[in-house]
């Protein structure tokens, strides 16, 4: 292949990778000050956010009263007239609850039949995140854009309801609240919801359905967003895993359907002090703009009454066009009418001399070296970098700050194991050695058939590798000319799937990049006459090979803490009030400066039993210590009522602070049957049999004074609890004289910090 070739094909592969991650997010710029008041202006949902996200305001903190009081404020100024819904809610998966303060206001419209809710929350997750992107940048979003919708003054066919819920971060239990007690709940047609899950990339669509997403599908084309981030097997997965957003409860608990807009890139600063104006990129606000723009005019005036659908499609960012959309009944049809083409252009290769049956069969050999080099190498060099770079393991998130330059890095280092293990074959027919992917792809599909139907489009490549074969068989076209065509040709399969190399470890973790590297090889397999055969292959291969070397290099360099990217640590007091004993525990598996100022000397590896509280990770002191009991004041119990009723004990306890309490937890010491408890008279178990471990979990909210629980159960048990009380206030508290962070450190997220924990038994 000569050079200009040679140049053109790698043109056409660079322009479609960047064609498919450019084309599903629009690009911010400086916003013009001269808009229209009909125009969405960026620089006022900007100035909204900044004035949202100037410190944590999670539940119960005294930031959340000056967010919720000035949301309260922005829809009044808008000639709204908004409502306070405050009330006690349990999210019996979580069993966790608290007092939420919702905020609600509604946009009557010409027909009653079924409203649009508009949904996002303004609690940030406890207790030093920010919330800009999670969820303020939603938020904001939506301010700003009823806004504009106002100001068009056109009444809209359906009701439209504003729901600013409160303590999704706590249990969902804004939602919760809402769902189960508000009246405007009841004519909910559809919801949209604008979350995040990072500070940055693209937003992606996932839609919520009992049923099947048809009908949902074509009708958010018909919205026309510029930017749909969407495909089908997000959607499955998604279906299949434990759902953890508001719009999971108007599903679960109403059958009412929906949209989620979320972005997940730059997850580093999810939950974190991080989370705020400055880091959050201003592409993925537009991007979650444009959706919301589009959706909201088209649904205020569609029909909600019926979006329930009786088929599911596949669904895929496609080149010119934004969603590339057909039946799951078609899947079987494509895999079958794939396998008999296959059949047939291995028939007339083998009688046209074109095939040889022990070169197709030797072309398993590479492929399938390939496919498990790339993983299995990927796989445990991920746990020998976390083993050089321990302080990985403080980072909760599961993606480093220079998880991106890894995520390079092991593109290329996979590319280089392609290279180097296809050389090998170097002298075999590209013909021959393109049969082995085409009938991994196609066993693949079979398995996609049978249990993953959402990644039915994973058949498009099979379709694209078989024109290349048939073009091969059947044509004469110049051999120097075929790379450029067959580089053309297989622009689809760049497009699908380049973006899902990155998603993976961006999504899930750095541990799942063996996940990318094996896509890579299935990918690379499809792409081989395009590559295989050149005859200066080895000084590409020493070129992607330096790259490697490079960029592991970069990484390495990159992979301290600064200013910029702030070193997670952790620090907590527990005090034993059974015992008068107290420790010191953390979190962190590597000691700095902050963590030092305690572990110093005399401390022991592992955790203290019966003192960690829940965490989304179930996460363990990887270090503690003992130290002098500081004799902090714990809250008073007090039995208002305990008697006997047809057999069964009926007790009634009140816990009342102290001082300041963000979270109250319960623990079940042993086994026990409750035929009801309630917490600040709402209802959390009945008729339960409870094994040992979490009884409750409790957030005081701003509107909570005590906590009052009630129990019944049979007379004979005697019940023994743990209570653990929480506080954030370890490094204000008086009886604490703690250095502060640096700047380049901030609270580990997804575990309690900064903390507090008083814990006493109670034996009834």
């Amino acid at each position: 292949m000569k050079t200009p070739n040679k140049l053109l094909t790698l043109i056409i592969i660079l322009i479609t990778i960047y064609g498919s991650f450019s084309s599903i997010l629009p690009r911010y710029k400086t916003e013009n000050k001269s808009l229209e008041k009909t125009e969405f202006s960026v620089n006022k949902a900007l100035l909204h956010l900044k004035n949202i996200s100037q410190k944590a305001h999670y539940t119960g903190s005294e930031e959340h009263k000056v967010v919720k009081n000035y949301l309260f404020d922005e829809l009044k100024k808008l000639g709204l007239e908004p409502e306070i819904q405050v009330k006690t809610a349990f999210n019996k998966k979580w069993i966790a609850g608290t007092t939420v303060e919702n905020i609600i206001a509604t946009i009557k419209g010409e027909s009653s039949e079924k409203s649009l809710l508009l949904l996002s929350h303004y609690d940030s997750n406890p207790h030093s995140a920010i919330g800009s992107a999670d969820a303020g940048s939603g938020i904001v979003t939506i301010l700003e854009g009823i806004r504009v919708f106002l100001e068009k003054n056109k009444t809209p066919k359906n009701d439209i309801v504003i729901l600013f819920s409160d303590a999704e971060e706590l249990g969902l239990l804004g939602a919760e609240a809402f769902v189960q007690h508000h009246p405007l709940a009841k004519n909910v047609g559809l919801v949209l919801n604008f979350e995040a899950r990072g500070s940055g990339g693209p937003s992606y669509m996932l839609m919520e359905t009992n049923g099947k997403n048809s009908k949902l599908l074509t009708e958010f084309l018909k919205a026309q967003p510029h930017y749909p981030a969407a495909n089908s097997l997000m959607y499955s997965v998604y279906k299949m895993l434990p759902n953890d957003t508001d719009l999971t409860v108007f599903r679960e608990k109403n059958n009412i359907n929906g949209f989620n807009f979320a972005f997940i890139g730059n997850h580093f600063d999810y939950h974190t002090a991080q989370d705020n104006y400055d880091r959050l990129d201003r592409s993925s606000l537009l991007h979650q703009i444009d959706y919301f723009t589009t959706t909201l005019n088209y649904f205020s005036n569609a029909d909600l009454t019926n979006l329930n659908s009786t088929e599911d499609y596949v669904y895929v960012n496609f080149p010119l066009m934004k969603l590339l959309i057909y039946p799951f009944s078609w899947i079987g049809i494509l895999l079958i009418v794939a396998t008999i083409v296959l059949l047939i252009i291995i028939y007339f290769g083998l009688k046209k001399g074109k095939l040889t049956i022990p070169g197709m069969f030797k072309g398993f050999v590479p492929f399938l070296s390939s496919l498990l080099l790339c993983g299995i190498i990927s796989y445990f060099l991920w746990k020998l970098l976390v083993i050089i770079h321990p302080q990985y393991q403080d980072m909760l998130h599961g993606f480093t700050y220079n998880g991106y330059q890894y995520i390079a890095t092991f593109i290329f280092l996979n590319l280089w194991i392609l290279i180097k293990t296809y050389n090998q074959f170097k002298n075999e027919k590209t013909i021959d050695l393109l049969i082995a992917p085409i009938v991994i792809w196609l066993l693949i599909n079979l398995v996609i058939y049978q249990y993953l139907q959402g990644a039915g489009f994973f058949i498009i490549p099979v379709f694209i590798a078989l024109l290349i074969l048939s073009i091969q068989l059947f044509t004469n076209l110049k051999k120097r000319n075929q790379p450029i065509l067959f580089a053309f040709l297989s622009v689809p399969t760049l497009y699908i799937f380049a973006p899902l190399i990155k998603m993976f470890p961006v999504g899930l973790g750095l541990k799942n990049l063996f996940i990318s590297g094996i896509l890579l090889a299935l990918i690379f397999g499809l792409l081989l006459p395009a590559f295989h055969q050149q005859k200066k292959i080895i000084p590409w291969q020493k070129f992607v090979g330096f790259l490697t070397i490079l960029l592991f290099a970069i990484t390495t360099f990159n992979s301290g803490f600064s200013i910029d990217k702030k070193r997670p640590n952790s620090l907590v007091y527990i005090q034993n009030e059974d015992s008068k004993t107290s420790y010191w525990g953390t979190y962190n598996k590597t000691l700095d400066s902050y963590t030092s100022q305690i572990f110093d000397n005399n401390y022991q590896k592992g955790s203290i039993p019966n003192a960690e509280t829940k965490s989304k990770y179930n996460t363990h002191f990887k270090y503690h210590k003992k130290t002098d009991y500081k004799d902090v004041r714990t809250s008073l119990i007090t039995v208002e009522l305990d008697t006997i009723i047809n057999n069964d004990r009926h007790l009634k306890l009140t816990l009342l602070p102290q001082r300041k309490i963000n979270k109250f937890e319960l623990f079940n010491n042993s086994s026990i049957t409750i035929k009801s408890l309630t917490a600040n008279n709402t209802s959390l178990y009945d008729d339960a049999d409870l094994e040992k471990g979490t009884l409750l979990i409790y957030h005081m909210a701003n509107s909570d004074k005590e906590l009052k629980i009630s129990l019944v159960f049979n007379e004979k048990d005697k019940p023994s609890f743990t209570v653990n009380e929480i506080s954030y206030d370890l490094l204000s508290h008086p009886k604490f004289n703690l250095l502060p962070r640096s700047d380049a450190m901030m609270p580990m997220p997804f575990v309690t910090n900064d903390a507090i924990i008083c814990t006493k038994t109670i034996n009834l």
